[in-house]
């Protein structure tokens, strides 16, 4: 156990040449790659800032002080206060205003609660990763976990919804098959070995298999409305290509651990790849968001017999 320490004020090192004061709370302190216990040592190229060895009270004070997951758990702490302003904004405003009904404000509901947890559960790992005891560690990993679940379920339900809007059929389909994906991962997350590191390619196929999946609906709205020539692909499909290009950089960011690994030790505090992952999970949230609110105005003011379309 690490030793306590007076409140004291501290010099953190950013990049290779700017040393910051941190006031560093009473028995908390911070340590080196090395010093940390090996379930904490995820990414080598964060050579400093770790927070360990701490119980829930002061896991819950290191929030306020400036360490290697200060900008992961506030990214996320104010994406969910985006999140649920928005939802604010949309239950007073934006929806009354566009005359929608039932369906809409459940839609909305999900897609912004499913945003919500997926933040939620980000800040609470982050916050609580630094845990003296391994399990509970792992615990609010999985939560994690579960959370981007939650979240592409919050992409998917809005998106399929009104991309189907005039096929109840296919809608229902589409919305049972994604909902079956997200309960067959959590069932996935039970396996015993689902969080240790020999899984974690595994992790990242099951995720990118369900958040590809979301090609197959895309396509197959493409079809039903006339191909590529039609004017409401032509209006809508720009936003999901770049809701997917958005997805797919994060993720690289992720996996590659770029930019600190061509610069170790000089991206500590800020500027790691994990961080844009976070700060770019925010922005497509946000975006795919602003496209369902795009594509209900859309649908309420296009009647469905107006639409080109297959059966």
């Amino acid at each position: 156990m690490p030793q306590k320490l007076l409140k004291t004020a501290h010099y953190i090192e950013l990049g290779s040449y700017q040393h910051w004061p941190v006031l560093i709370p009473q028995r908390i302190r911070l340590y080196t790659y090395e010093q940390i216990p090996l379930f904490l040592k995820e990414n080598p190229y964060i050579t400093d800032g770790y927070r360990a060895h701490l119980p829930s009270k002061l896991c819950l004070k290191s929030i306020f002080i400036l360490s290697n997951e200060t900008v992961n758990i506030w990214s996320h702490l104010l994406g969910f206060l985006l999140f649920f302003s928005l939802g604010v904004n949309d239950l007073l405003s934006v929806l009354p205003a566009s005359g929608a009904n039932r369906e809409d404000y459940v839609i909305y509901a999900i897609g912004l609660f499913c945003f919500q947890v997926c933040m939620l559960c980000s800040v609470g790992y982050h916050l609580f990763s630094c845990h003296r005891s391994e399990k509970t560690c792992r615990r609010w990993l999985a939560l994690d976990y579960a959370g981007i679940s939650v979240g592409i379920l919050g992409c998917y339900v809005p998106g399929i919804f009104y991309a189907f809007y005039c096929n109840a059929f296919w809608r229902q389909v589409y919305l049972l098959t994604v909902l079956s994906l997200i309960l067959a991962v959590f069932s996935a997350q039970v396996h015993p070995r689902y969080l240790s590191n020999d899984w974690r390619w595994i992790r990242m196929t099951i995720f990118c298999c369900v958040a590809g999946v979301g090609t197959v609906p895309a396509c197959h709205w493409v079809w039903l409305n006339g191909g590529f020539t039609s004017d409401v692909v032509q209006l809508f499909l720009p936003r999901v290509i770049i809701m997917y290009l958005i997805a797919g950089s994060a993720f690289l960011f992720y996996i590659t651990k770029i930019p600190e690994r061509y610069f170790p030790g000089q991206l500590n505090y800020l500027g790691a790849s994990h961080q844009v992952w976070h700060i770019l999970v925010v922005v497509m949230f946000y975006w795919w968001h602003q496209t369902a609110v795009y594509i209900m105005h859309y649908r309420h003011s296009q009647s469905c017999l107006t639409q080109t379309s297959r059966s």
